[in-house]
């Protein structure tokens, strides 16, 4: 019954989508070229796109000039382990990317979220089919209230029916509303973000013991994922490992 219910519910979907194709013929959500289906690139644009790939830093993903051999860290990982045991992101965050990440979090262009889910999928790899739970970052309420959507829970949802895990968008709560993350240093971030997270004390046995996946859409330097994963051991996860959509390199970052 829930899989028909599922079956039904994907039919829907996918007959708005024609149905939203005919009268508003799609188009690339990067350079606004006519594409044949709603949420895809045209080739121009998925030519200038940059994939992370291996080789990476095995715990952070951060990508390595050279390949130093299966499971190496990076020195800052090597140096001070964050609390996500892996994450992954699908892209780097640069002009190509950029326009895709604005027209999704401020003008809720949601046509590219099946495109989104499936470079994320292939990003996570058996973080995603393993999780037990794949919750979002989540926002303030007031936050919340203003933006109307959290563009982290879009992406989580889309992910979590992709890889046909649970989705967990109540489990974890912000109860801080925090300053904007922008221009600030590592420390900065991570002092800003310090206590804003918590499990919800009626849904703690859902994560206890839990191998749990974050979504979020951009990984600066891995504070607001860390402090989230900070309160989800802190309520019993087992593992918490982490996947973005969009991810800051800096020159000076890549491990040579």
């Amino acid at each position: 019954m829930v899989q028909a219910l599922a079956e039904a519910r994907r039919f829907s979907a996918r007959a708005a989508r024609a149905v939203m194709d005919f009268v508003y013929p799609p188009v690339c959500p990067v350079s606004g070229e006519p594409v044949d289906v709603s949420g895809r690139l045209a080739p121009a644009a998925w030519a200038k796109l940059s994939f992370l790939t291996e080789p990476m830093c095995s715990c952070c993903g951060l990508p390595f000039e050279f390949d130093p051999g299966a499971g190496m860290e990076c020195a800052a990982c090597a140096t001070d382990p964050p609390v996500v045991a892996r994450s992954r992101a699908a892209l780097v965050y640069d002009e190509a990317s950029r326009r895709l990440i604005l027209e999704f979090k401020h003008s809720a262009r949601t046509d590219a979220l099946g495109t989104f889910a499936s470079w994320m999928a292939i990003a996570a790899g058996a973080s995603a089919t393993t999780a037990d739970r794949i919750l979002p970052i989540p926002l303030h309420p007031a936050r919340l209230r203003q933006r109307r959507f959290n563009q982290s829970a879009l992406l989580a949802s889309a992910l979590a029916e992709r890889a046909a895990r649970p989705f967990d968008p109540d489990s974890l709560e912000r109860v801080r509303a925090t300053p904007s993350q922008a221009g600030k240093s590592a420390a900065g971030r991570s002092r800003n973000v310090a206590g804003a997270f918590r499990v919800r004390p009626e849904r703690a046995d859902l994560i206890a013991g839990a191998r749990v996946l974050l979504v979020d859409d951009v990984r600066t330097t891995g504070a607001t994922l860390d402090a989230a994963a900070r309160a989800l051991r802190g309520a019993g996860a087992s593992q918490v490992d982490a996947v973005t959509l969009l991810r800051v390199v800096r020159p000076r970052d890549i491990t040579r």
